[in-house]
């Protein structure tokens, strides 16, 4: 992949967040608003322009989660979404996390095999998750997304 070359990855403030990107992820600005202010949440750059978004939650001593990462449409299929995932994995490391964890939906079957290639594990299923936390149905890939499948990765 030659993507490395013109990339460049930042820490974003908060007048920078590229909303649109994190609601491309998750539909709900409340459940946003709930995990970015405890967030690193970093964007990756190519020429100056903003094509993906992470948000990495700190869970406590030893566990850091990422909690939305999404790519711009004209960006998806690349490796993109894999090099944000790769940098957040090398932050927790850095950062001295012995896991790092990720949740998606039942329905995100391209997002479930990106992790998984990726080293994740899953580790567990918050049955309706979905269907507690969003007023309006989800759907994905013709699937209603109801479960919440956790995964992690030891550090």
């Amino acid at each position: 992949m030659k993507h490395s070359s013109y990339l460049t990855f930042r820490i974003l403030q908060e007048t920078e967040y590229p909303w649109d990107l994190l609601l491309e992820a998750d539909p709900s600005r409340g459940q946003i608003e709930t995990y970015l202010p405890g967030s690193e949440v970093v964007g990756v750059f190519c020429e100056d322009v903003i094509i993906g978004v992470l948000a990495l939650f700190p869970k406590g001593r030893h566990a850091v989660e990422i909690k939305n990462v999404s790519v711009t449409l004209e960006h998806r299929g690349r490796g993109f979404g894999r090099l944000l995932l790769l940098d957040a994995v090398k932050r927790a490391r850095t950062q001295g996390y012995s896991q790092i964890e990720i949740g998606t939906g039942n329905s995100s079957l391209g997002q479930l095999a990106l992790y998984q290639k990726i080293g994740f594990r899953i580790v567990g299923i918050d049955q309706d998750f979905f269907i507690r936390n969003y007023p309006e149905p989800i759907v994905e890939n013709g699937v209603r997304c109801r479960d919440m499948v956790r995964l992690a990765m030891k550090l």
